[in-house]
């Protein structure tokens, strides 16, 4: 929507706004995360502000303060927050198990009003069955930081569609982030160096 739009009012050819291009609202929509660890966590933070109403699904139950501090609501089975959701958004490390975590078989348990979000990696979803689903509206949209391949090949179908937005992996890309992010992996360094406990350890002993 935002992406058309801006199409819309930089084009040589626009004449006039039509009034009837109406967008879908956040304002107390359900949004459903997968994946609800430190970074589904903060967008759940930020979707409360928005009045939404939360769902998740997470391999573990976050305590019941989490839960209460932003108004979420687990789901033990996936498939129910896909049915209930208008937004359903992947937060999941790549692993084995989450690979093609979203195939075809997922999509059509999902609204056909929508929208599918993916800020983990690209291989969560099986882009073929996304292509297939987009296609013939089983869902409404996408909206993807993240494929496989990045970049796309350019004559990918995923390119060519109207109803999704692609942007190149730039989830933490501002000026701000990398130096955090920098900072970390030195921080990191500096406690291996010196025999100290890792602050970031991957897979803690």
């Amino acid at each position: 929507y935002l992406h058309s739009g801006c199409q819309i009012a930089v084009s040589p050819d626009t004449k006039h706004f039509a009034v009837d291009w109406l967008g879908v609202e956040v304002t107390r929509a359900t949004l459903g995360i997968i994946g609800m660890g430190s970074i589904g966590y903060k967008v759940a933070e930020r979707a409360r502000a928005f009045n939404m109403r939360l769902l998740y699904h997470n391999r573990n139950r976050r305590r019941k303060e989490e839960e209460e501090a932003v108004g979420a609501h687990y789901c033990a089975k996936m498939e129910d927050l896909l049915q209930q959701s208008d937004f359903v958004m992947l937060v999941v490390n790549l692993t084995p198990e989450t690979h093609r975590l979203i195939g075809k078989k997922e999509l059509g348990l999902m609204k056909p009003t929508a929208t599918l979000i993916n800020i983990s990696r690209g291989a969560v979803i099986d882009q073929d069955a996304l292509v297939e689903a987009l296609q013939n509206k089983v869902i409404r949209a996408a909206a993807l930081d993240v494929t496989y391949p990045e970049p796309l090949p350019r004559d990918h179908p995923l390119l060519n569609l109207n109803n999704v937005i692609i942007t190149p992996h730039i989830g933490t890309a501002t000026v701000q982030a990398i130096r955090m992010m920098a900072e970390e992996a030195i921080a990191n360094m500096l406690a291996v160096l010196n025999g100290q406990p890792i602050p970031s350890e991957v897979f803690p002993k």
